[in-house]
């Protein structure tokens, strides 16, 4: 079965509704959903959006500054002045679409403090606001006549075509072509290579295989962020986020003797960027021989913290503990990719009409280390001028759709047990927070074979098969860039 459409969104998260939103209602959009609507990174920011909005005592310069110091002076300078200038309007735009963030008693708008941050800018729905944006993009899209949704659609390849681009999808085990004049990857993070995460199921790294067999240009694809303050329960592959706000909140950090320590480390104190905290704990625990630290809020207003932090309150009550009375146990914890698909400031790729928004994408923004609740904002930003450059090219557009063939490899065997495994343990080991050269030189040497294999083998085309080439390239192409 093969169908047409005049652009296809590959996934569901912030990046991908707020496209389809922005796009002109004439166009015949369809967005593929890997799993279910719900599920994805998007839907699992905690904080909040970051920008400057109606802010007497703020600036975009100062969000601007606050942007490159936390990411080392490695952005995109334009790039990050287009995020903040622009994050006014988009935040209008959410907020008219339904958003509905929290207010103080006097009418205006609750501004939250995170690491990095000069200002509290942080606009957030208790501390659940992702989930709030992406239903709210969500139940918006589902008005709109002209998109189609195909949910529990796994994209197994992506070729490029005279025409545009084709996706070949597994859906109830049936297996079908879409063909496309214009492409937005919105497949989100890679999470899952390594063996502790914050991430969704889905976040295998697909878009970013797809456009690196096609030849688009991948940057800094080793810059992944570790979330300093992760539930630390090592006994499930995705780890509970305890949000940044916690400690904008004023909590504490402690090591494995429950005292303060990030003096020893930086002038900030907690409220340092998500890089240097996770530095300063790695550093603590070699220091102490230990790998127990906690996050300490229990001194506040225990009718505060339940309803500043509901979400997380009660998730933590389930692993027993109780934020508005003790310690929390945390550790670092793979969070966020500030590499990926390199696109301009348009959100195209270097090959044209194919465009990548959120965290696939390399937009440059985030530098070498991403300043807390700039995600969703860069993925409404960058979303719409995908949508908007690719309005601007409407009239150059082909009018008919070039057919491809693609292969299920049905009759043959499936990928043997182990490779994802295998690949999640050499990351973990090789490239967590400080990376080892040694070990990923030797990690690289694997993960090249793995996906030599996978490459060649011939194996049957299903999700395991899918999922475990997007992570064995994925980490072949981190560990190539960090023993560089």
């Amino acid at each position: 079965m093969s169908k047409n459409y005049d652009v296809i969104i590959v996934g569901c998260g912030a990046a991908g509704l707020y496209a389809a939103i922005n796009l002109p209602s004439h166009l015949k959009v369809l967005i593929l959903c890997k799993r279910e609507l719900s599920l994805c990174n998007s839907s699992l920011a905690q904080g909040g959006i970051a920008g400057v909005y109606n802010s007497p005592n703020d600036s975009i310069q100062f969000h601007q500054n606050d942007t490159l110091v936390a990411g080392g002076f490695k952005n995109n300078i334009d790039a990050v002045h287009t995020l903040v200038s622009e994050a006014a309007q988009d935040l209008e735009k959410i907020i008219s679409l339904g958003v509905d963030f929290d207010k103080n008693p006097d009418g205006t708008y609750h501004r939250t403090l995170e690491g990095g941050h000069g200002h509290h800018r942080i606009f957030h729905h208790a501390d659940a606001t992702g989930e709030e944006i992406t239903s709210t993009l969500l139940e918006n899209v589902r008005t709109l006549e002209n998109v189609d949704i195909a949910e529990n659609t796994l994209v197994c390849s992506v070729k490029r075509t005279s025409t545009g681009y084709s996706a070949f999808t597994l859906c109830n085990n049936e297996y079908s072509t879409y063909n496309c004049h214009f492409m937005i990857l919105a497949t989100g993070g890679i999470g899952r290579v390594y063996e502790y995460t914050t991430n969704s199921a889905i976040a295998t790294g697909d878009g970013i295989c797809f456009a690196y067999e096609m030849g688009a240009k991948i940057k800094n694809l080793s810059y992944v962020q570790f979330h300093p303050t992760a539930f630390n329960n090592k006994h499930t592959r995705e780890c509970f986020l305890i949000s940044e706000a916690v400690r904008g909140e004023g909590a504490y950090l402690l090591n494995c003797h429950r005292e303060r320590f990030m003096h020893n480390y930086d002038k900030r104190l907690e409220l340092a960027p998500r890089d240097v905290v996770s530095h300063s704990i790695i550093l603590e625990s070699r220091k102490q021989n230990s790998t127990e630290f906690y996050l300490d809020i229990s001194y506040k207003d225990s009718d505060f913290l339940k309803k500043r932090f509901p979400m997380i309150y009660e998730k933590l009550l389930e692993q027993g503990y109780d934020l508005t009375k003790e310690p929390v146990p945390i550790f670092p914890c793979q969070h966020y990719l500030m590499g990926g698909i390199d696109v301009d400031n348009n959100a195209e790729t270097s090959l044209p009409n194919l465009y990548a928004a959120g965290e696939c994408s390399h937009t440059g923004v985030h530098g070498g280390n991403r300043l807390a609740s700039n995600s969703l904002l860069e993925a409404l930003v960058f979303s719409r001028h995908a949508a908007e450059d690719i309005t601007r090219k409407l009239d150059s557009c082909p009018k008919d759709f070039e057919e491809v063939q693609f292969s299920s490899n049905t009759d043959h065997e499936h990928i043997p047990q182990g490779f994802r495994t295998e690949t999640r343990r050499i990351m973990q080991n090789s490239h967590f927070v400080i990376p080892d050269k040694n070990s990923a030189a030797e990690g690289f040497r694997r993960v090249e074979e793995i996906r030599e294999n996978l490459l060649s083998g011939g194996y049957y085309v299903d999700a395991a098969y899918v999922e475990a080439k997007s992570l064995v390239t994925v980490a072949y192409i981190i560990l190539k860039d960090v023993i560089r």
